[in-house]
């Protein structure tokens, strides 16, 4: 049981990270893109579109196995 609470935990830890990380870069391109200054309304719009995809983000990332990817990739190049 003490397993399955340690994979929740770091699944929420990336999930909180990722919409976080999602939030400021978009706050980022808005801004150096069209200049325009930042308002509560825009947050908030793109906290709405930045969870949805931090969430499906979570989801692939959980179902896909880097690790083993990156090993083959490098084990057929030596």
């Amino acid at each position: 049981m003490a397993k399955n609470w340690k994979k929740i935990e770091v699944i929420f830890e990336f999930l909180i990270f990722g919409i976080i990380i999602g939030i400021t870069e978009d706050l980022i391109a808005i801004k150096l893109t069209t200049g325009a200054s930042i308002t509560l309304k825009m947050v908030g719009i793109i906290i709405l579109i930045a969870i949805p995809f931090a969430i499906l983000g979570e989801m692939v990332a959980d179902r896909i196995d880097f690790a083993r990817i990156f090993e083959r990739i490098f084990e057929k190049k030596k």
